[in-house]
């Protein structure tokens, strides 16, 4: 079995530093040899280029702009009445994967409008994200990019997330069918919503194309099969 690399996401470590710049030196000072970058377009992406080689760092996944975050948006993919904002926001981070030599994109679901009821909107919402999905995966075909999905817990980080079980995930790849869109795997989120964390892996490691531990938070254990405690802060 290969060893286990690690990425530093300075999206979340390194608080004590005020920028993205800073966190991906003090990234490469600590011996780590790759990143990632929840969202890097405070900063202009020949910068973080060029830090990130000073470093010896390789950038291994950024995230698509979030949306409004004013008006709580947490991503666009599935929000209705939201596409060409989605689209807009691809390209850009298109561009950025591009000049980072970055490899893969999360596209990131977004959250169920506020004040609209889940179940209603659910059907809706996968539509939009289908369709947007199927646009994102031949963009990302033409640049030789890896599109992620991840779900991200609704019992604990964010309710009001669309993407919320590997699950429901893996059918929604499933439908688009595109071999160059994937499964993030993140065992923080797959725990709380599901457990049975080894047998969700053994089924969906097939199509992962990323995995993470959920950095940071508070320490608090969960239900089913990890023996021990999971972090829980928020997004």
């Amino acid at each position: 079995m290969a060893p286990l690399r690690f990425s530093a996401n300075v999206s979340w470590l390194f608080p004590e530093l005020p920028g993205l710049l800073e966190r991906l030196r003090a990234a490469g000072n600590s011996g780590f040899k790759a990143a990632e970058v929840g969202w890097p377009y405070a900063e202009p992406p020949e910068a973080l280029a060029r830090v990130a080689r000073e470093a010896g760092l390789q950038l291994v996944l950024i995230n698509t702009p979030p949306g409004d975050r004013e008006k709580g948006e947490l991503g666009l993919g599935a929000v209705p009445g939201r596409q060409a904002a989605f689209r807009e926001g691809l390209e850009q981070a298109v561009l950025y994967a591009k000049a980072l030599g970055c490899p893969r994109i999360h596209l990131m679901a977004g959250r169920v409008p506020q004040g609209a009821d889940r179940a209603a909107v659910m059907g809706e919402m996968e539509t939009v994200f289908l369709e947007n999905l199927r646009h994102a995966a031949g963009v990302l075909a033409r640049e030789n990019l890896v599109g992620l999905l991840e779900p991200i817990n609704t019992r604990i980080t964010d309710p009001q997330y669309f993407l919320d079980t590997p699950q429901q995930a893996a059918a929604i790849l499933q439908k688009v069918g595109r071999p160059n869109l994937q499964l993030q795997m993140d065992i923080f989120h797959w725990q709380i919503m599901d457990g049975n964390l080894t047998g969700n892996v053994r089924e969906f490691l097939p199509i992962v194309g990323g995995t993470g531990p959920r950095p940071g938070g508070t320490w608090q254990p969960w239900r089913a099969e990890l023996p021990l405690s999971i972090p829980t802060a928020g997004r």
